[in-house]
Parts: C-alpha cells; sequence; structure tokens
C-alpha cells in the first residue's frame, strides 16, 4: 500500500490534540505529518509518533511546497472557510471539522459508518458533522434502513468539553467557585438550555444543526424532527436521549438485533443489572453505546433510546480519522480518483 502525507491544522487546540492521540491509535499508512496552528504555537514542539514535530504557522503559502495528500482541520470555522479552498486547490483533500461547510451542497456530510459513498462526491473538501449529530446517526442509520422514520424528537446532555478549552475551565473553576468566562451563567451545579447562539424561531444554532445535518446526512427531508439541546456539568462524552417513530412496526429483540451487528455501535442495555451507557464508560472510547432501549407506547411505532459518545473522540477526531480512512481506501481500490 503507498503511503500518504498529512496535514493537521489546529494541531495544538483540544481536537487537534485528539487527532495526534487517534492517530497514533489506528496508524494509518502515513509517510509524513505536517503540523499548523496560529502564529502563537507556530515554533512549539509537541511529541507524536515517537518523534518531535515542530508547529508550523498556517498560512497562505504554507500548503505550497508540500506534497501533503490529506488535511485534517479543526481550527474554527474562519479559518476553515479561508484556509481550506486554498488547501483544495493545490489538491489536498480537506476533512473539516468546523461548521463552515456541512450545508453546503456541493460538500459531502459524512458519518462514515453511515454514508461513506458520500465521499466519492467531494469536490475537494468533506465536512465533519456536529458532534452531537455524530454519535445520533450512528444508531439511526440501520433503524431507519429497516423500519423508515417519521419523526425524531432530540434531547442531549452535552458535555462543557463540547464548548473547547474554555467550557472545560468553567467547569474546574466553577467547582472552585469562581465566576464563569465562556458561559453566560455558572455551569457547576447547573443546566444550561443554551448551546450556540438563539435564532429568530426560538431554536439554538446547536438544535438547528442536528435537524439540517440529519436530513442531509440520511437523504430524507421529510423526516419530523425537533431537538433541544442543554449543556451539563459533564467534563466529557455527551448523553442523548433519542425519542424515533417509525413507519413500520417493528419487533424490539430485532430492532436490537440491528443496533447489535451495526458496526461502531455497542449495545448496553441490562436495566435489572444497572447496565446502560454513561459518560464515565464512554470516556476515551471511539464506539457509540447505545441503552435504555424500550418501545414508545404513546404512539403506533416508537422507541427510545439513550446514546452516549466521546464527543472529542467519535464526535470529532476519530470520524474525522475514519474519514480519511475511507478516502485512502478509495484512492486504493480505484474507486476515487487521485
Amino acid at each position: 500500500m503507498k503511503k500518504y502525507n498529512i496535514a493537521i491544522v489546529g494541531a495544538t487546540g483540544m481536537v487537534g490534540r485528539t487527532f495526534l492521540k487517534v492517530l497514533e491509535d489506528r496508524k494509518l499508512p502515513v509517510s509524513k505529518y505536517y503540523l499548523f496552528a496560529s502564529s502563537r504555537s507556530a515554533g512549539k514542539q509537541v511529541d507524536f509518533m515517537g518523534e518531535k514535530h515542530t508547529i508550523q504557522e498556517l498560512t497562505e503559502e504554507c500548503f505550497d511546497d508540500k506534497d501533503i495528500d490529506i488535511a485534517l482541520f479543526s481550527a474554527g470555522g474562519s479559518v476553515s472557510k479561508k484556509f481550506a479552498p486554498i488547501a483544495a486547490k493545490k489538491g489536498i483533500v480537506v476533512i473539516d471539522n468546523s461548521s463552515a461547510w456541512r450545508m453546503d451542497d456541493n460538500v459531502p456530510l459524512v458519518v462514515p459508518e453511515v454514508n461513506p459513498k458520500d465521499i466519492l462526491k467531494h469536490n475537494g473538501i468533506i465536512a465533519n458533522p456536529n458532534c452531537s449529530t455524530i454519535q445520533a446517526m450512528v444508531p439511526l442509520k440501520p433503524l431507519y434502513d429497516a423500519y423508515g422514520i417519521k419523526r425524531i424528537v432530540y434531547s442531549t446532555y452535552q458535555a462543557v468539553s463540547g464548548a473547547g478549552r474554555g467550557g472545560y475551565l468553567d467547569l474546574e473553576n466553577g467547582i472552585k467557585g469562581e465566576a464563569p468566562q465562556k458561559f453566560p451563567y455558572p455551569i457547576f451545579s447547573n443546566c444550561l438550555p443554551h448551546i450556540d447562539s438563539f435564532l429568530d424561531n426560538g431554536y439554538t444554532k446547536e438544535e438547528m444543526k442536528m435537524i439540517d445535518e440529519t436530513h442531509k446526512i440520511l437523504g430524507d427531508p421529510n423526516i419530523k424532527i425537533t431537538a433541544t439541546t442543554v449543556r451539563v456539568p459533564v467534563f466529557n462524552c455527551h448523553s442523548e436521549a433519542i425519542n424515533i417513530e417509525f413507519k413500520k412496526d417493528f419487533k424490539l429483540d430485532e430492532l436490537k438485533k440491528l443496533l447489535s451487528d451495526f458496526p461502531g455501535l455497542m449495545v448496553v442495555d441490562d436495566p435489572e443489572n444497572n447496565q446502560y451507557p454513561m459518560a464515565v464508560t464512554a470516556d476515551g472510547k471511539d464506539e457509540v453505546f447505545v441503552g435504555r432501549i424500550r418501545r414508545d407506547f404513546s404512539v403506533d411505532s416508537g422507541v427510545n433510546l439513550w446514546v452516549v459518545a466521546d464527543n472529542i473522540r467519535k464526535g470529532a477526531a476519530t470520524n474525522t480519522i475514519q474519514i480519511a480512512e475511507k478516502v485512502i481506501e478509495y484512492w486504493e481500490n480505484g474507486m476515487l480518483e487521485r
């Protein structure tokens, strides 16, 4: 197998540092890595793959003299808007973790277990979905294929790490009684029904991301979806209560088997022995965990799921790198032109 060169843009951020950990775990066929960040971090050294790597400054010319195949971006939407097209024009496949390109009609939005073939339609940029959307898609996909979906109700319980280092510090410092710097109110001993900014329709941007991205990834704009997203005093790992109404009836045992057999999904569902997914057990894992699987008796064909995943790994870094693995796989088998 050919070896490839990969760039990491935003290598010193929370997700960027997790890129490095996941890349060390998954061992892609890579010859050389290039690490980029802002001028503040340029010149710093990081230990990665048993070597010291020097952080280079991200500039409009930084891709010019380098044979880079894939660039993993996690440096914020404004950086991606400016620099992703520059990289793509150099023939680099950009996989972007920000919200900048997700709803662009010309950019595939990919969860590799769910819609990997959308990668084949890329025009130089592939978008990584929102963290809360990614973990929901993994259990929804086999159920959508088997039963069809009429309606989804999302209720999320999202960790402070989803708000970056500032959110993490607000919880750490809030425990010590310090005032919040990132959130509008204390997050310690509190829940904030407010993630991202409010829109004119009363929803937040985070809630609309889940709605719009679900439609795009499943390729079905007719699913009725509503969402309430809540920030909770948990350091890492998002939890979600997902209520689904199907077009067809189902047998619960069959539905559980569909979930158990789906790649990247772990069923933890033994309420008699208090076994169900939790943030503390999903932390550091790449799988999505599902439990509390039970029929919704209020509709003709409905189910309730409790879904938990590490939002920095599967919800960001791991999903991005899984997309890169698929790109390489498609190059190797001739499905995608280099």
